[in-house]
This record gives structure tokens, sequence and C-alpha cells, in this order.
């Protein structure tokens, strides 16, 4: 990974600070139900304002399309920002124009000011260079705070750090320090564990980590695509047959690669897609005709964590049953586990990222001993495929 900059690396004294963040919260009923990713911009705030800056807020909310949608402004997290800063946080019904210039000429040291919801501009998408200077001429520095929106070439994420001194926020440079220890330069061995429905939509990143991991370990619905590969009856269970050929060949560049994949040698079936329905475990290879795969098996999981247990660095996406119903989360929640428990024993560092990753790794219990959790779902996707993250690479030192 290519060294950037951070906020250590910037004078902010007396400069009012662009700052990127990503409060794009869940909300029910005009309140803020989950204010975490609030609560993670906290340290980048309070460090720009230790040395001497100003921040102001950039941040989008849903997905107005260019558009401003009164339902999608950014006043509603103004409470949770508030509860999370522990001080007043001031607002301005614009990103850009008379009100933005007005809210930022009045500000003072110490105070926060959010800007309205960037995306309410058909040039923050589309990355307007004038867009994207009208912000800038709003602050003397910038800082990228949000990894989760880095895969995204927009005004706020990239176009504005090629025109003011630009650093990545503490979130940002944590989370690319724990994906640099990952498959950047990492501790060998290294294992990948990705589950999920399909093939088809994990297609880069199982092509770019066979060349960078010792270890793939595949569960969910993609296994069952890859047991039909090998001439395996997999019964109803859901299999997209016609990768079959492309399943085939990744088995075969992954031999050439010196990565050896783990495929489930056991398998939880049942006739119904239910919490509690009616299962039995059998051979991979067994599975009866009018039963679906819903999980791997206790065998399965034993050899998963013989894996872990040979390896140093660990990196997760996607669970490896219907983790979201009993008794189908048992492999998830076993191999979670055994990652959390050789992580908090220092043998291993544990990454792990993506929306149903962080749901399934809370509901085992297991987050919380993981080296590191991304909540960046798209850009941690695209990180693992090995793609340039437009975002980041702004960031990097020139």
């Amino acid at each position: 990974m290519a060294d950037f900059n951070t906020i250590d690396d910037l004078d902010l004294d007396g400069k009012v600070v662009l700052t990127r963040v990503d409060v794009n919260v869940p909300v029910e009923n005009g309140q803020v139900t989950d204010a975490t990713r609030i609560e993670k911009i906290v340290p980048t705030v309070k460090d720009i304002q230790a040395k001497g800056g100003i921040p102001v807020l950039l941040a989008h909310f849903d997905r107005p399309k260019g558009k401003r949608v009164d339902s999608m402004s950014l006043k509603i997290v103004i409470p949770a920002l508030e509860k999370a800063l522990g001080q007043p946080v001031k607002f301005a019904d614009e990103a850009i124009g008379g009100p933005a210039k007005r809210a930022v000429a009045d500000l003072k040291a110490g105070d926060v000011l959010l800007l309205e919801n960037t995306r309410f501009y058909p040039g923050e998408e589309t990355n307007d260079p004038t867009f994207a200077a009208s912000i800038a001429a709003l602050g003397q520095a910038y800082v990228n705070d949000a990894f989760s929106a880095a895969h995204r070439a927009h005004a706020s994420t990239e176009g504005i750090a090629r025109l003011l001194p630009a650093a990545a926020g503490r979130l940002m440079e944590a989370e690319l320090k724990a994906l640099d220890a990952a498959l950047g330069a990492p501790q060998r061995p290294v294992v990948a564990v990705v589950g999920g429905a399909k093939v088809s939509t994990k297609l880069e990143l199982l092509s770019n980590l066979i060349t960078k991991v010792d270890h793939l370990v595949i569960g969910g619905g993609m296994a069952n695509t890859f047991l039909v590969a090998q001439g395996i009856e997999v019964g109803k269970s859901l299999a997209e047959r016609d990768m079959a050929d492309t399943a085939s060949k990744i088995l075969a560049d992954a031999t050439g690669a010196g990565c050896t994949i783990h495929l489930p040698v056991d398998v939880v079936v049942a006739r119904e897609f239910k919490a509690g329905a009616e299962n039995e475990t059998v051979a991979a290879d067994a599975c009866p005709a009018d039963a679906m795969i819903l999980d791997a098996g206790p065998e399965t999981v034993t050899r998963i964590q013989s894996v872990f247990e040979q390896s140093r660095t660990l990196i997760w996406n996607g669970p490896l049953g219907a983790f979201e119903i009993q008794p189908f989360d048992m492999a998830t929640n076993a191999a979670a586990q055994i990652a959390a428990r050789l992580t908090r024993e220092g043998k291993l560092i544990s990454v792990a990222g993506g929306g149903d990753t962080v749901a399934a790794l809370n509901k085992a219990g297991a987050s919380d001993d993981f080296t590191f959790i991304s909540t960046a779902g798209g850009a941690f996707l695209e990180w693992m495929e090995g793609k340039e993250l437009p975002g980041v690479a702004a960031l990097q030192k020139r």
C-alpha cells in the first residue's frame, strides 16, 4: 500500500478543515437507531480540534440522486452527532453557495459545522470539477474519514482531495493499516473465508484471493456451486449450475497459485428453509435429492479450525451457512468463535468486513475479539478484489 497522509502530516492551526465522514445511519420515525458510524468519527473530529482546526463535516445520506429530498436531509443526524461529540453542531442547509459560505464565515475555534447532503447536487456523484472546487473553496485542508465511500470517485471523496492539502482521518487510517496487515504485507500463512449465496457476485474476489492467500475456505451457497463443479449432486440446494465451469477454473488456478481451497466435507440438510426445520448431517456428497444444504457440518468446522490454527492472518467475508436462522448458524458461529479465541490468544490477526459478515460475527458474539472489523461493504469488497480505491489513492503522498 502506498504511503498516505494522516492528520499528523497537516498543519491545521486556525484552518477550516473539510472533513468527509460517513453518517449514513439507519433512521426510524425521525430517530437514529444505530449511531455506530457517528461514534466512530469522534476521534478524527477531536484530533482536528486539538490541532487548532475547525471541522466542517461533509457527508451523504441515502440516495437522493442529485436532487433535494427533504426526508434525506442531514438535519436528522444532528442530535446523535451532538450526543457523540458532546457539543452543539451547527448546520448549513446547503453544501455550497451563500448559506454554506456564511455558515463557515461565522465559525470560531471549537465549533463543528455540518453541511447539507452532498448528494443533493448532481456534481457530487459525477465528480464535477466545478462542484468540487465550490466545496474546496470553503476550507484550507481536507480530511477523509469515510473509507466506506472511498471506492467512489465522487467530488467529496476524490475531487476535493486533489485541490487541498489532504489526509486520512483516524478511522480511515486504522482501516488502511488493518487492510495492509491482512493482504498488503501479511504475516503468513494467510487464510480467507468467503461465503455468501453466489459465485457470480464474487468472481473477481475469488480470482484475486487465490493469488494472495495460502488457504481459501468457501462456504454458503457458493460452496454448493463448487461441489457441483466436482460432479457432486446437491439436491434442491441453492447452486449456480451454469457457473460450474468457472468454479472448476478457479479450483485449477488455485492449485497453480499454491492456494489450497477448502470446501465442506459434511453438510446440514433440510427439506424446509425455516427456523427449527427438521434436519440431518450427511457427507457433502450424500445430499438427498429432495433436500437442500443449509449449513456446513461439524467435521467441516473441525477442519476449518485446523486451518485457522496453522494460519497467522485471517480475512473473512460472508457466512458459512444460512446464519440468520437456527440451527443453520452453527458452522458460522463455531468458526467465528474459534477465530475470536485465536485472536484473543495473540495467535491470529483477524480482519472481517461486509454487511452479512458483520451481522454474522455480531450474532456469534465474536466481533469484539477480531483484530479489525470493517463496516464498509462495497469498499471492503473492492479492496479484497485488488482494485484501487479512488478516495484512498487521492490521499497518497505526492
